[in-house]
């Protein structure tokens, strides 16, 4: 098995929304804000290669979506989703699954691209694309605040192309690659699993958006069940720093990856590393 980091670029958010009903004055000295109160975060996806598969973890934002759109969100950096796959030499064509943590535009938007007619098509024409089914109903039924961060472009072309399939539990995708399903920050949230030789690393995606994020109250102001949020990171925390598991962030701009420790204040993140240091 082989793990690659896939950089998509960076946007900007709210720190007020990042980090909720936690003070500013607390979560500025953990991650930097600008004089706006914007906060920079990376869409950080993760590549797997197996004996028989090339799996991709989210998508990020893709290129899509009209200029209006992408100035609200301030897109910065220079990565992309073809060129980090490019680095690595992984043609569109080659990745055999993508596992869509969930459908907010900045984790899914990369699964659909314009043909060069014009029409919207699935950028990876030969894989299957792994949802939860909540999250799909979800989608198709969206609350008040989830239903602006929704876009059918993303999802309903690899739909209409066959390729969706939908999970209603947790499961395993390989021997290599379990998908856990959480609720807090939205229906149905996919977080993968990978047992990686003797480590188990853990794809964070919205559970912990950034290493900031790790303890159990400080819950983005997006998680549609905050007090639900609070409960899985609660239980999960305490598997993972009984397990030894390793994090792997998907939005923190300065920290890829990070161990826990048991503390008297509670599980904190331990040491910080990128993941070629797991390698």
């Amino acid at each position: 098995m082989q793990l690659f980091k896939i950089e998509t670029g960076n946007f900007m958010a709210d720190g007020g929304a990042v980090f909720g009903v936690v003070p500013k004055v607390m979560w500025q000295k953990k991650y930097p804000a600008n004089a706006d109160n914007y906060v920079n975060l990376t869409m950080r996806c993760l590549l797997i290669k197996t004996n028989n598969k090339i799996v991709l973890i989210d998508t990020g934002l893709g290129d899509k979506q009209s200029d209006k759109f992408f100035s609200y969100h301030h897109l910065n950096g220079d990565d992309s989703l073809y060129k980090s796959l490019k680095a690595i030499n992984v043609s569109y064509d080659q990745v055999t699954d993508v596992i869509l943590t969930h459908l907010h535009f900045d984790h899914c938007g990369g699964a659909v691209q314009k043909g060069a007619d014009g029409n919207l098509l699935p950028t990876f024409a030969n894989a299957r694309y792994w949802l939860s089914e909540a999250q799909w109903e979800n989608f198709n039924n969206p609350n008040v605040r989830e239903g602006s961060v929704y876009f059918k472009e993303n999802i309903l072309p690899i739909r209409e192309a066959g390729l969706l399939n939908l999970i209603k539990e947790d499961g395993w995708l390989s021997p290599q690659i379990e998908m856990r399903i959480f609720n807090g920050h939205t229906k149905g949230q996919i977080i993968p699993i990978i047992k990686y030789h003797d480590k188990t690393i853990v794809y964070t995606a919205d559970l912990f958006p950034v290493m900031a994020s790790i303890p159990e109250a400080w819950v983005a102001a997006y998680d549609v069940d905050p007090v639900g949020s609070m409960n899985e990171k609660r239980a999960f925390l305490k598997e993972a720093v009984e397990n030894n598991y390793i994090l792997f962030f998907e939005h923190d701009l300065y920290n890829e990856c990070c161990t826990l420790v048991q503390t008297e204040k509670g599980i904190q993140a331990g040491e910080r590393f990128k993941l070629e240091m797991v390698l």
